[in-house]
């Protein structure tokens, strides 16, 4: 029986495709975008998040080491005996079966009158970081008609994307620049695959919706986004994208997790450059600032 690590199952979720859904994240990214906004799931394996201000220091912790000295997963044991929910195991293990019973659950939300058809988003993280359970869940789900869609940052092997794309209706797909440079430095890997990936996606029959996160200072120029339009502008099967207004709210999760954020100094907000941008695209597009 599959298996897969995932950290969280978010319902009524209006955010990740057509009508109401079920977000499915997944662990493990081969990213790893300076600004990303869910760091809990760049880590393949499951981690230990510790909230400060949640801690009362009631020494739990201390008597779970000396109760059981050699706990080789010891940051589960200490997670699930913390009384506040200070400490935190981020991520965990489930096979294909519980997971479709969790999405069975909501299925009487999918068919909503005076709304899109909804379904299941397989997120993350990067779901085709662990592929092959991917595909298995996609077929699950087209066997029950439950409509899918893939987030994916498009940093996978191609004929698994193209394999996906046979048996998901919509692929929700991140472009963070289209220059090759810019994209490593600030993604931590080239983006040649990303750009020849989406390139043979957009000959498939899937629908594809572009996600583009606008980061004041880092991608928002004018010059990079028309890039970006250039190299999309004739793929037939992309009529939307989603502009993504840069916040950092998510700066705290990078503390929980004992790591540092990499772009304190960039301000929190919508790009000045915003309005032009949403231009450039609705001149072929179906373009919407938010997502």
């Amino acid at each position: 029986m599959s298996k897969a690590v995932i950290f969280n199952v978010m319902r009524y979720s209006i955010h990740d495709g057509p009508g109401i859904r079920t977000s499915v994240f997944f662990k493990g990214c081969p990213l790893s975008c300076k600004w990303c906004h869910n760091p809990e799931g760049i880590e393949p394996k499951p981690q230990q998040s510790f909230n400060p201000q949640k801690c009362i220091n009631c020494g739990q912790c201390q008597k779970n080491l000396t109760a059981k000295p050699h706990i080789e997963e010891e940051q589960n044991y200490f997670s699930n005996d913390c009384p506040t929910g200070a400490r935190e195991t981020i991520g965990y293990e489930i096979t294909a079966a519980q997971l479709m019973n969790e999405i069975k659950k909501d299925a009487l939300f999918y068919e909503q009158p005076n709304t899109a058809r909804g379904g299941v988003t397989f997120s993350g993280g990067e779901p085709f970081f662990q592929a092959e359970f991917l595909l298995e869940m996609l077929d699950l789900c087209k066997r029950e008609y439950i409509q899918t869609a893939v987030d994916t940052c498009g940093f996978c092997d191609t004929q698994t994307l193209l394999d996906a794309a046979k048996i998901t209706d919509y692929f929700l797909y991140d472009i963070k620049f289209f220059n090759a440079e810019n994209h490593e430095k600030y993604c931590g890997a080239s983006n040649v695959l990303i750009l020849e990936n989406l390139k043979k996606l957009s000959q498939e029959k899937t629908k594809i919706l572009i996600r583009i996160p606008v980061i004041p200072l880092i991608n928002d120029s004018i010059q990079e986004m028309t890039a970006v339009f250039d190299y999309i502008k004739d793929f037939s099967n992309i009529e939307t994208v989603h502009l993504l207004p840069y916040h950092n709210i998510h700066s705290d999760k990078y503390k929980r997790l004992g790591k540092q954020y990499e772009l304190p100094e960039i301000p929190a907000g919508e790009s000045q450059n915003m309005n032009a941008i949403a231009d450039i695209f609705s001149s072929r597009f179906r373009a919407k600032v938010g997502g």
